[in-house]
């Protein structure tokens, strides 16, 4: 497959309409399956890695893992396989000031593996991240993604897509209206 970041960030922020990145569609996971699946593949096995000289390869490549794989595997486990790679991307990118260089649209893509993370403990930094001008925007779904953390310790709504047995808080908790992403 010969992709460059320009034909993944293309797609992202200009190919498709922002409203395609949080809906459930299976003709839209369809496609990216067909257009992507094989560099999911080849940047879930680190051979993106020239990608990361620049700040929107950086970005392009936490897309392919952060992304692409929960639309390329939804309802399944390994929507989530690559999100250690893709946080521990998004780290690196942040320590080399990345996301000073982005477009403010694309900013909250860099920080989106710190809000799909289960660690109370990158919630406090993405609380951070979040709260900085360019992603300030979803500052209040990482307030609510974070509240989910704190009180359960993971997404209960995970549960039953990675075979955890939920507990009844968790089951109570996932009766509610807009309790799953």
């Amino acid at each position: 497959m010969n992709c460059t970041p320009d034909d993944v960030l293309h797609f992202w922020f200009e190919e498709i309409e922002p409203k395609s990145w949080w809906l459930k569609d299976a003709s839209f996971d369809a496609t990216i399956t067909e257009r992507f699946a094989a560099l999911l593949n080849q940047a879930k096995q680190g051979e993106l890695h020239h990608w990361r000289t620049t700040p929107r390869g950086r970005l392009a490549e936490i897309i392919v893992l952060d992304q692409f794989s929960r639309n390329i595997y939804r309802d399944q486990p390994d929507a989530f396989t690559a999100d250690s790679m893709a946080l521990a991307l998004a780290q690196e990118a942040v320590a080399a000031g990345a996301d000073s260089e982005l477009k403010p649209t694309q900013v909250p893509f860099l920080y989106m593996p710190y809000m799909h993370s289960e660690s109370a403990y990158i919630h406090e930094i993405a609380l951070v991240l979040f709260s900085r001008e360019a992603a300030i925007g979803n500052l209040e779904f990482e307030q609510r993604h974070k509240k989910i953390i704190d009180q359960f310790g993971r997404y209960p709504h995970r549960n039953k897509i990675l075979g955890r047995q939920s507990t009844p808080e968790e089951e109570a908790f996932l009766a509610l209206p807009g309790s799953s992403f």
